[in-house]
């Protein structure tokens, strides 16, 4: 499946640096009411279809996070789109203003493609993800959240499970599908684009 080999490198400093300063006008355009601008595709890699989150972050604390799990687009519009999702559309805050923009960090992750798991020790804290299904329910935790958390394996499945609206042990039960994925998680902080 020649697919797969779209995912075979790893973005580089400056794929990522232009992924945030697209990630940033997107934000500054929307926020004022403007619809995202146009952006040429400057590297191969953005035209290819990956699952990605933008993350907003405003005096260390969440601001916003909306993302596509799966490579439904190509990375450049699915940037764009979370970017613009992020700030206007997560349901758990306002929308951002024009006056925060300026004080936001921003975060990218871009996705590797989900695989499902029978053996929770396949997941490795720090490295993947994870997406809980059963039935009509699924909920997602980014790699950072366990780390940022300090969590193990077990306590990362269950606050995933709680994210799914599902008891915190039911990623035991049968029937429930455990996907993990990896991903490449970047800042404007962590590039030096930001103080």
């Amino acid at each position: 499946m020649a697919e797969n080999t779209q995912f075979d490198r790893d973005l580089t400093r400056e794929e990522k640096v232009e992924l945030l300063k697209i990630a940033r006008k997107t934000i500054e355009h929307v926020t004022a009411g403007l619809r995202p601008p146009d952006f040429p595709v400057e590297h191969e890699i953005f035209k290819q279809k990956r699952g990605a989150f933008v993350t907003l972050h405003k005096d260390k604390e969440l601001r916003g996070c909306i993302g596509y799990v799966v490579p439904i687009k190509p990375l450049l519009d699915t940037v764009v789109d979370m970017a613009e999702a992020a700030a206007l559309r997560d349901p758990r805050f306002p929308p951002v203003t024009p006056d925060e923009v300026d004080d936001l960090d921003i975060e990218i992750s871009v996705l590797s493609p989900l695989k499902e798991i029978t053996d929770i020790n396949d997941i490795e804290i720090g490295k993947h993800g994870i997406l809980i299904e059963k039935g009509y329910h699924s909920g997602l935790l980014l790699p950072q959240v366990a780390t940022e958390y300090g969590w193990d394996r077990k306590t990362f499945l269950e606050h995933t499970c709680r994210k799914a609206g599902l008891p915190m042990n039911c990623w035991q039960d049968r029937g429930t599908k455990i996907l993990i994925f990896s991903a490449e998680v970047f800042s404007e902080k962590d590039l030096g684009l930001k103080q």
